[in-house]
């Protein structure tokens, strides 16, 4: 690809510890992601999204960093991780890494030294320290993993942490922060990884006096402050540093499309996930609009737009698409509401050719292209998501979407491993049709559904970035757009079949077609 590979790829997330088990230990590790290169260079994708991969407690599945120059030990080691973007490199797939720059671990050399040092030293700058008010608090922030944001030290002083009580905040206002990152950001660049993906990225900046919530308009004194652009923009000369282009992909869950975009200014980050996509139900006019007010709000700042269904936070869509209401929300994740499977995998397959036909880039979540559902009868006992524990079993978290991927077999662990060690959330006792051994080779399965998708979108030159246009005068509930004067997507979210619209030629289908018919919940390519 061209040096804005970025642009238009197909980028595969790995969550490490539910991907491959190399040393049979039951934990996803490099070892195993080194063995399923080749898979992945097969399926079609540009590049690798790993999520943290450094040393960690995993209070919070490595989102609590305890040392950001170094590989998990349960993942390998930094020399493997070295090995491990040669060897993509060498297959022609860019690595990007996870950055996690608005908090750390509490077992963080430096937020150890904070708890040590007492207040007002040099080391609690580095965070949030305050004292409390009239016995609580400093404020009445809450965590986003439920309760407050503030916990308690034993001399009396209280830290902030946005989410897990082991997850401190880091006080952006502190130079030593901004030093610190650029040299993490150089040491990763160093080493060959191509792009960062920025955790909480509009989050690092807080309000002056650190003032409590009571905006009406719903503003957040911690979320999307103006400040937050500075620092992006020196990122972004340490990744123009370099001859060949480093990128950042920004996580922002923002409501207004402006806002948003500001973040991909040509000075500041590169992309940036596109969650109102992904929240969107499964319904015509609304996802046209979230494509329209995407694509317009992406277009004054020149930045493509990245379409995903699902990743490591979010219910996958194959569950979310069978449920009444397809939407998805963190205020209600309905959990455990009734689902159809059958009706859930037809909508996500036709969702696929959805989205890779979309322009700019795509993700793809590890499991989505084998039809995972969520595992949501998992027994409390096993569950580790700090959401589960914080909320006291009221929002039962997300690890239904981080179960282990089956490779092969017909009983867990699905050839997770070759030792037949339990993995480390257990698997569902009906996955043997879902493995990649199953669908290999079967026409009609997800993985050859989006092995062929995207063998066509690195051949069509319309696909990935570049321009689209509706063909409207359509009947309703049926979405019809071109990417060049060859090249054409259909979808039909209606409850019946409609006409396939003027084609010379299918060149694929979420699903078998009715004559000239386009059944309802199908989704196909076209050549005009």
């Amino acid at each position: 690809m061209s040096d804005n590979w970025w642009r238009g790829a197909a980028i595969y997330q790995v969550y490490v510890r539910s991907f491959a088990d190399g040393d049979g230990d039951g934990t996803g590790d490099l070892a195993g992601v080194r063995s399923k290169l080749q898979y992945l260079a097969d399926l079609g994708i540009n590049a690798i999204w790993f999520n943290p991969w450094y040393p960690s407690p995993m209070d919070d599945g490595g989102y609590d960093v305890s040392d950001y120059r170094d590989i998990e030990p349960s993942f390998g080691s930094l020399a493997e991780a070295e090995k491990l973007i040669e060897e993509a490199h060498d297959l022609g797939i860019r690595i990007i890494i996870d950055i996690v720059p608005n908090h750390c671990s509490d077992e963080h050399p430096w937020f150890r030294a904070a708890v040590a040092a007492g207040p007002g030293s040099p080391e609690r700058e580095r965070f949030w320290f305050r004292d409390g008010v009239d016995g609580g608090p400093p404020n009445n922030w809450q965590s986003r993993f439920g309760g407050s944001a503030w916990t308690q030290v034993p001399d009396g002083q209280w830290f902030l942490h946005l989410y897990s009580s082991r997850q401190p905040d880091l006080n952006w206002t502190n130079p030593q922060v901004h030093t610190e990152f650029a040299d993490i950001l150089r040491f990763w660049f160093n080493r060959g990884v191509d792009g960062f993906r920025i955790d909480v990225a509009d989050g690092l900046v807080k309000q002056d006096g650190l003032p409590d919530v009571d905006d009406p308009d719903g503003r957040l004194p911690y979320s999307d402050l103006d400040g937050v652009h500075e620092i992006y923009k020196e990122w972004r000369k340490i990744a123009d540093s370099y001859d060949d282009k480093r990128v950042f992909v920004g996580e922002m869950w923002l409501p207004d499309p402006q806002r948003f975009a500001m973040y991909l200014r040509p000075d500041e980050l590169h992309s940036a996930f596109n969650f109102d996509f992904l929240s969107c139900p499964w319904d015509a006019k609304k996802l046209r609009e979230v494509v329209d007010a995407t694509l317009a709000a992406h277009e004054p700042v020149n930045a493509p737009a990245t379409w995903v269904l699902s990743n490591h936070d979010v219910t996958r869509h194959v569950t979310r698409y069978g449920r009444a209401d397809t939407s998805f929300s963190f205020a209600d994740r309905q959990h455990r509401a009734p689902t159809d499977q059958a009706l859930g995998t037809r909508r996500a397959r036709a969702a696929a050719l959805l989205t890779l036909a979309l322009p700019g880039g795509v993700y793809i979540y590890q499991g989505e292209e084998l039809g995972l559902s969520e595992v949501e009868d998992l027994a409390d006992e096993v569950r580790q998501d700090p959401v589960f524990r914080r909320t006291k079993g009221a929002d039962i978290g997300r690890d239904g979407c981080r179960v282990p991927v089956p490779w092969s077999g017909t009983t867990s662990p699905y050839g997770f491993n070759t030792t037949g060690t339990a993995p480390w959330l257990p698997q569902p006792d009906d996955w043997a049709g879902s493995t990649v051994e199953a669908q290999t080779g079967d026409p009609s399965s997800m993985l050859e559904l989006y092995r062929s998708a995207l063998r066509i979108r690195h051949t069509e030159a319309g696909l990935g970035d570049g321009p689209m246009a509706w063909l409207d005068d359509q009947p309703g509930g049926l979405l019809v757009f071109s990417r060049d004067d060859r090249f054409a997507c259909a979808v039909n979210l209606s409850d019946s079949a409609v006409p396939l619209p003027p084609h010379v030629e299918v060149l694929l289908a979420s699903g078998p077609l009715d004559g000239s018919n386009l059944p309802s919940d199908t989704a196909v390519w076209l050549r005009t």
